[in-house]
């Protein structure tokens, strides 16, 4: 199979755009750890700690979903240097890593996205709280 050098660099804006993603997600996870370590005298400490719990899980996950985007990137732009010094089939195999290394770090981001779904409805326990009480104050 003879595959050029614009076959990988095809990979290049979508692995760009990936990592920007990861890294927004990781900010916004970084803003939330600290606006609860803000929360000492938080009216539900279960629910803070059930949430403090999920948050290290998914800064793991996120750590993780970098990490094997970097090494995609990484055997990506190999793969492009490979083939522009006509070693084809070490261009091919880095390629064929690469893209192998992108879909274990999309599998990890399903995960996260998972895992944060558990997040939210930690915090709508909350909310549950307050119209249980809210009703029985009304009654």
């Amino acid at each position: 199979m003879e595959m050029t050098i614009t076959t990988p660099s095809l990979l290049f804006p979508a692995i760009s755009l990936l990592m920007l993603a990861y890294t927004n997600r990781f900010v916004t996870l970084a803003n939330v750890i600290r606006q609860l370590s803000n929360l000492e005298n938080a009216p539900s400490k279960d629910l803070v700690i059930r949430q403090i719990h999920n948050l290290r899980i998914r800064m793991t996950v996120i750590r993780l979903m970098q990490a094997f985007g970097v090494l995609s990137f990484v055997f990506c732009t190999l793969s492009m240097f490979s083939l522009l010094l006509a070693w084809q089939k070490a261009g091919i195999y880095l390629f064929a890593i690469s893209l192998i290394l992108l879909v274990i770090s999309l599998l990890f981001s399903f995960y996260e996205i998972n895992i944060s779904t558990k997040a939210i409805n930690i915090e709508l326990e909350k909310f549950d709280a307050q119209i249980a009480r809210h009703k029985i104050h009304k009654d």
